[in-house]
């Protein structure tokens, strides 16, 4: 008999995950939605939670009806799915630039695993799933998530045309914010804008962190971020980036009237944020791409806000 086929992981790719165990023909599409790299899922769906949650709020009642869990359920599988469908359309966009870079190159697509055609296929897939999930919710949650696809349409291309790439990505990695509270209330209120300009402030930081890993490469190719934008400034800004984001954030609970159990509660995760900034070293990849990954904590904590000072309240 012949051994099973041998398939190209990208360099950083995790030894001995969960994707090295199921039929190889699968293993690149897996990859593809980067199911074996979750941080990326936990980092979308957060901000959908932190909508959620601040909706039960202006609504004046805790986050526990079935209704609430239905919805965040709903979400996290979107979450999976569409940060499936956004890496895969990155992916065929981004194609030539990943083949280029030491740490891109052997995934899916770059290393010929998936093809091109396939990959649309497969993103055209995705994009169904997701249109089923966002169908569940009312009108202007459905006129809202489409909405989106502005941004994640443009995404590929900001590293081309600005060294703010990082900022395009928290318009779009955080609409959740907006969507999930539109679930919840059916509109859209200042305290929610709050929400999602703090996060916006949010992956401004870990992002500039997680584009550390990759900055050699960035400049010898001509992409843009704002690890190369800020270098050795990049602790001071990424500072002022998460005290600007936990104010906002503050601001929004405040203006819900979560109340002091929030503020209080709040003071973890702002210690947490705190913590990454000291740990940070700009010239160790794996201490950045740590602290990037870190940052699933510093969502938990806020959620854990949000949800326990409904509960108090």
């Amino acid at each position: 008999m012949s051994a099973e086929p041998q398939v190209l992981k990208p360099a950083d790719a995790i030894a001995g995950d969960w994707v090295d165990r199921v039929p190889p023909r699968l293993q690149p599409y897996l990859r593809l939605m980067r199911l074996d790299r979750p941080i990326g899922t936990w980092l979308l769906y957060w901000p959908c939670v932190f909508g959620l949650l601040l909706g039960a709020t202006a609504a004046d009642r805790p986050f526990s009806r079935w209704h609430d869990v239905w919805l965040a359920v709903l979400f996290g599988v979107g979450a999976v799915v569409m940060r499936g469908a956004g890496c895969t359309y990155n992916d065929i966009v981004d194609r030539d630039i990943d083949a280029r870079v030491a740490r891109t190159r052997g995934r899916p697509i770059p290393s010929g695993a998936v093809g091109v055609r396939e990959a649309w296929l497969f993103l055209a897939a995705l994009c169904l799933v997701g249109l089923l999930i966002l169908l569940q919710l009312n009108g202007f949650s459905i006129a809202l998530g489409a909405a989106s696809l502005v941004l994640v349409a443009g995404y590929p291309f900001m590293k081309r045309i600005t060294w703010w790439p990082q900022a395009w990505l928290g318009l779009t990695f955080n609409w959740g914010a907006l969507l999930g509270f539109a679930a919840q209330t059916g509109t859209v209120d200042l305290a929610d804008a709050m929400l999602y300009a703090g996060l916006f402030f949010w992956t401004l930081g870990y992002d500039t962190i997680y584009a550390h890993q990759d900055k050699e490469d960035d400049a010898l190719i001509g992409v843009k971020s704002t690890a190369l934008l800020l270098g050795e400034r990049s602790a001071t800004w990424i500072l002022g980036f998460y005290a600007v984001a936990f104010t906002l954030i503050l601001a929004a609970g405040f203006s819900e009237h979560a109340g002091w159990p929030f503020g209080f509660l709040m003071l973890a995760a702002g210690a947490h944020l705190l913590w990454q900034v000291r740990r940070l070293d700009i010239a160790d990849p794996d201490r950045c791409l740590t602290l990037f990954r870190a940052n699933r904590d510093a969502g938990a904590l806020i959620a854990a806000s949000f949800l326990l000072a409904g509960w108090f309240s």
